[in-house]
């Protein structure tokens, strides 16, 4: 992760651009997630695009989850 921390609003608008209209909502299983989230839409010509972004340890803001586990194997 970069030592640049952007605030939602402006990933945001990296993401969809900053003329869109877009709606900001908690997912449904936001209560249950060990972290923070919400889920922005917008509604184009092309159909509906959502991205989730997830609220990191640090502050930042990001597409993928914090609690990311590896797979491990277990062989016993």
């Amino acid at each position: 992760m970069s030592g640049e921390c952007k605030s939602l609003r402006v990933l945001i608008e990296d993401w969809f651009g900053s003329g869109e209209l877009f709606t900001i909502t908690r997912p449904d299983r936001a209560k249950t997630l060990p972290c923070r989230a919400v889920k922005v839409s917008v509604a184009r010509s092309s159909g509906p695009l959502a991205i989730v972004f997830f609220r990191h340890s640090d502050g930042s803001w990001c597409v993928y989850s914090p609690m990311i586990v590896r797979p491990t194997m277990n062989w016993l």
